[in-house]
């Protein structure tokens, strides 16, 4: 499986997860190294990984565990190749689906060959959660939590275009800002309120932002899903604008009890889109002046202007939509990460 880094160092470490397996998880060999192409490694830089000191480990059920860190020079957005051998059986796998970069699965194992041999390909993580790069003393990452806009759900794959890779591209590019690292944790479908795709929001928070190394800022970008599964009609589960901004302000609450700032992100316009809906709207865009007048939040970025089209402002920008109304293309997630001013991060 290939991982885009964002700000390099010389030791890594790789997380592992069974978080929703319902059995034991058998990890038989580890590797890491810098990928060439395809499934194709640079061998000099294969590392076999260690599991407290063993080269291999059982996970158990509804458990994520880090390897030992290993000694690797890693550049700024650069792709690092994470084999793994599965001896056993392993059951439904703990998965990110939409993981937009081309992964390969051979049998037998393959984890120290420079070329995986008779490769079949997947684009979803599998057990992988994620990869720390051990940097310099004054680093720190900005967490990206969000759904399939901030997934990169619409953007092409094997390109590294989503919009949080994107400002890592941006904040890597200037020395006043190159020790900041960007983590995507979107997933597509995810709600801020209740469970759906993966556990929602507010439950996922301590494991996907609390629990990242380095963590010290949070943009949000969440709530078009809750406002599509229970905004659209009137009833007694409905979802108001009331109870969606509690969400946030839940949110809001415990990062900066843990010190973390939060920027706001505003909700991107869905009109044409299947399931929007006028009381779906007027959700938005109550829960969008919320964000930029509260003063609940310790900066905004405003992706709603960004992405919507002046002359109708429901819909996203004809520039910016790949035929799904919702989900910018490789030019809006630009445009998004081209939002932001960078000078935010030095607060």
């Amino acid at each position: 499986m290939v991982v885009h880094t964002s700000i390099g160092g010389k030791r890594v470490r790789v997380q592992f997860s069974n978080a929703v397996g319902a059995t034991e998880l058998a990890i038989g060999a580890a590797h890491i190294a810098v990928r060439s192409k395809d499934s194709e490694i640079v061998p000099a830089t294969d590392h076999a990984l260690t599991f407290a000191g063993m080269p291999s480990c059982t996970i158990e059920p509804g458990v994520m565990i880090s390897s030992d860190p290993v000694d690797l020079e890693v550049a700024p957005a650069s792709d690092l190749a994470v084999s793994i051998y599965l001896p056993k059986d392993t059951g439904p796998p703990t998965s990110h689906t939409v993981g937009l970069h081309t992964g390969y699965i051979s049998k037998g194992d393959t984890t120290g060959q420079p070329v995986m041999p008779e490769p079949s390909t997947t684009f979803a993580y599998l057990w992988l959660s994620g990869v720390d790069v051990v940097a310099p003393p004054d680093a720190f990452a900005v967490v990206a939590l969000g759904d399939s806009i901030t997934d990169g759900y619409a953007t092409t794959r094997d390109a590294n275009l989503a919009w949080p890779t994107l400002l890592a591209k941006r904040l890597a590019a200037k020395k006043a800002t190159a020790h900041i690292a960007v983590i995507n944790e979107g997933i597509s479908g995810n709600q801020v309120l209740r469970d759906g795709a993966g556990v929602s929001a507010l439950a996922r928070f301590e494991r996907d932002v609390l629990d990242r190394a380095g963590a010290r800022w949070m943009i949000l970008l969440e709530g078009i899903n809750d406002i599509n599964i229970r905004g659209r009609n009137a009833g007694p589960n409905a979802l108001t604008s009331d109870e969606l901004i509690a969400g946030y302000r839940q949110l809001l609450d415990m990062a900066h009890t843990h010190g973390i700032k939060v920027i706001g992100a505003t909700i991107m316009p869905e009109e044409g889109v299947p399931t929007a809906s006028e009381r779906g709207e007027e959700i938005r865009l109550s829960v969008n002046q919320w964000i930029r007048t509260s003063h609940a939040f310790d900066a905004v970025v405003d992706f709603d202007a960004t992405v919507r089209d002046p002359e109708h402002p429901g819909k996203i920008r004809a520039a910016f939509d790949p035929g799904d109304h919702i989900h910018p293309n490789d030019a809006g997630n630009q445009a998004m990460a081209d939002a932001f001013d960078l000078a935010i991060f030095k607060k």
